[in-house]
């Protein structure tokens, strides 16, 4: 895992749901929104999950920074992430733990290590303690912008679990 292992990250109390049948309180879509882009802004890992241009998947956590439109990530050009992310442009990525889930479909956009801006470079450096700028392995930075977002806790979240849709917030 590159950058900080720290995910400890609590979501935002929740004042709006009530009680229902499941383990948990059913949450309203606006709070899954509002613990959605909490998430976003305060965790530092994710799971990055892409696949080789035959189907051969792969999965790896890596570091991200979210700068409230397009998530952030860099991998080495050669590793088998890098090479996915380059041929396919997509991915999916899981945010948070099982029982309080984040999914997030997306199309990538690939950046060479020095064609980040310098400020954008530093931002990502400074939130996951990891800079691949400084490193002798060539990386490349990895622009992710949401096309679909998910967000449930428990079986009674499961409808209604789409918040995104063609990279459009439905609430």
């Amino acid at each position: 895992m590159t950058g900080s292992a720290t995910q400890g990250v609590e979501t935002v109390p929740d004042t709006e749901a009530e009680p229902t049948e499941a383990t948990a309180a059913t949450r309203s879509r606006d709070r899954r929104r509002r613990d959605t882009e909490h998430r976003l802004t305060h965790d530092v890992d994710l799971w990055v999950a892409s696949a080789s241009a035959d189907g051969t998947p792969y999965l790896v956590p890596l570091s991200f920074d979210w700068d409230g439109e397009s998530l952030l990530v860099a991998t080495p050009t050669k590793s088998p992430t890098g090479r996915n992310l380059a041929a396919t442009r997509t991915v999916r990525l899981g945010l948070g733990p099982t029982r309080d889930v984040v999914m997030i479909d997306g199309e990538v956009e690939v950046l060479e290590i020095d064609e980040l801006p310098k400020e954008r470079g530093d931002r990502f450096a400074a939130h996951t303690e990891f800079d691949p700028r400084t490193l002798a392995t060539p990386y490349r930075w990895f622009r992710i912008s949401p096309r679909r977002i998910q967000a449930w806790r428990e079986v009674n979240e499961l409808d209604d679990r789409e918040l995104m849709r063609d990279g459009r917030w439905s609430v």
